[in-house]
């Protein structure tokens, strides 16, 4: 489809797009090292938070420009190099080079910038000279855009619209949970959503049968023995088709690290199998009100008595807990230890409850918290009054250890959300661009209107080189390295490109994306949760910019 009458396609030669795009990101990086290098000797507090804040979203951005230099180099060296991946990585590297210079977008409203980071108008002018200065003037261009766009129209849905990068297995992989989605989920997901209906049970069955909560799982505990790179394919996937399914993923990926890490070798053959194969379904019960973030003031208490504990005290913002037979569950063993200290985690069971009766144990009641999007599960609060979990169900055989195996999940659970949060993108790509092609207006489709295909061909970009930050956090995970970094990363910025597709998605709707009937309302508000959950985007720059301060590569 041709969306104008002459155009250019992309003025970076492809030859040269690896080579320029590596080039930029080492330089973009070398002022990166000089920032955070002043920002070390300037002592930054924690009053300081704006600062600190830029300091991760300039660490993001350097990485995104590393890995989009290393996809690029990769699909060259492979032949896989077409011109809709030139375009990807043009446009997404001459964009984000804009960000860096002018402003890089922390949400809607705040932008961190290089000076805040103590970098002169000087040294941030040096980023204009070079391949830096050939990717901001050729990179992101109209014609770019509008050949992105045609292209992508010419695909009719493609998985990803262009090659993602991926080894052939985990190609084929992709394609069969995208077959699974479009003839078992997509169809129906909408319907659930408006009826707030629980994701049915025979279909977690056949999400069982094709592995994907035994994905990550060694073989002898009955898994599959595939990385974390196999659960970002899977987990995007799923939810490019409903955000909850791609969850139901998450609870047990969840349990089973926790297990897997923290558990006895008795713990670890009892519940692994069981998880993995679907016969037990996990939930997380953790938060609680007025905590938040802030583990460490977690007040619910656990009371040894014999051979069991009895737990009391309030959660909340509880996922999936009525239909779970297990519940990993964080509980203070100790009252006299204060913060982390004196956490304890436990594999805590109940029965499978109802609609109608959720919770049908003694000890345990809750009530269902409504919410706007991220349906399928349903949240709860909750309430233990000495709730009764089997001594031998302490996680490890040992109290105070439950904040320290709690942590040993994090980096996964981000990695996997960032996955989601991608995969809600793709989506929201996917049901913009389709309207966008089929919506005729002033005797043409609104698709060929410059505003229009310039939101889409900046999704496309912006979703390929996260995914690439996502991917590279997955193998830095697979091959045993420390990547809570790398996942903070990919989780703090494929959060905001989730909302952003989203929101744009949406004003290519017009009146229509507001009404209930169109996907796309339901997409916006699953997009929104993904700034809050496994750490809010606020925490999460925290986290990573202390990190960088504190020794992070």
């Amino acid at each position: 489809m041709r969306l104008a009458e002459s155009h250019s396609s992309i003025a970076v030669p492809p030859r040269e797009l690896g080579r320029l795009v590596g080039e930029a990101a080492r330089a973009v990086e070398t002022l990166f090292l000089t920032a955070r290098s002043r920002a070390r000797s300037r002592k930054f507090a924690d009053g300081d938070q704006h600062a600190l804040h830029a300091l991760a979203w300039f660490a993001t951005y350097a990485s995104v420009l590393t890995e989009l230099a290393a996809y690029a180099n990769r699909l060259e060296s492979e032949g896989k190099l077409g011109e809709t991946e030139q375009l990807l990585v043009a446009i997404a590297a001459g964009e984000y080079l804009h960000h860096i210079v002018g402003g890089i977008p922390m949400n809607q409203a705040e932008y961190a910038r290089l000076g805040e980071l103590g970098l002169g108008r000087a040294e941030i002018a040096g980023l204009d000279k070079g391949a830096c200065a050939e990717l901001l003037d050729n990179g992101n261009t109209p014609g770019a855009r509008v050949r992105l766009v045609e292209l992508m129209i010419d695909a009719g849905e493609p998985l990803a619209y262009g090659d993602c990068g991926l080894d052939p297995a985990l190609d084929e992989m992709r394609q069969t949970m995208r077959r699974f989605v479009l003839e078992r989920v997509k169809p129906r997901a909408h319907a659930w959503h408006l009826g707030n209906d629980y994701i049915p049970i025979e279909l977690i069955g056949e999400l069982a049968e094709l592995g994907v909560f035994s994905l990550t799982l060694p073989e002898s505990y009955g898994g599959l023995g595939l990385g974390k790179e196999a659960m970002c394919v899977v987990s995007e996937e799923l939810s490019r088709g409903w955000i909850a399914v791609g969850s139901l993923g998450t609870r047990a990926e969840i349990a089973c690290e926790l297990i897997l890490h923290g558990g006895t070798e008795a713990q670890r053959l009892k519940w692994l199998p069981a998880i993995g194969s679907g016969e037990l379904l996990p939930t997380a019960v953790f938060t609680e009100p007025n905590t938040g973030s802030d583990l460490g003031s977690l007040r619910t208490r656990a009371v040894r008595d014999g051979e069991r504990y009895l737990v009391t005290g309030n959660k909340t913002w509880i996922t999936h807990p009525a239909r779970a037979d297990i519940m990993t569950l964080l509980a203070r063993t100790d009252a006299t230890e204060t913060g982390y200290r004196g956490l304890s985690m436990f594999i805590a069971e109940k029965p499978r409850g109802t609609d109608t009766d959720p919770f049908p144990v003694a000890g345990m009641s809750g009530s269902e918290i409504e919410v706007l999007g991220y349906r399928g599960m349903k949240e709860y609060e909750i309430r233990f009054e000495d709730f009764v979990v089997k001594a031998e169900n302490l996680l490890g055989g040992i109290e105070g250890q439950g904040f320290k195996q709690l942590m040993q999940t994090f980096e996964s659970a981000r990695i996997q959300t960032a996955a989601r949060a991608i995969g809600v993108a793709q989506n929201a790509l996917d049901l913009g661009l389709r309207y966008a092609s089929d919506r005729i207006q002033f005797g043409k489709p609104i698709v060929s209107f410059p505003r229009i295909s310039d939101k889409l061909a900046l999704m496309a970009a912006e979703i390929m080189a996260t995914r690439q930050l996502v991917y590279a956090a997955a193998r830095a995970k697979d091959a045993g390295r420390r990547c809570d970094l790398e996942a903070g990363m990919a989780k703090l910025l494929a959060a905001r490109v989730a909302w952003s597709a989203a929101d744009n998605a949406l004003q290519i709707h017009g009146g229509n994306g507001f009404a209930l009937e169109f996907e796309i309302s339901r997409v916006l508000c699953d997009a929104r949760i993904l700034n809050i959950f496994e750490g809010a985007a606020e925490i999460q720059a925290q986290v990573i910019a202390r990190r960088l301060l504190d020794g992070g590569n």
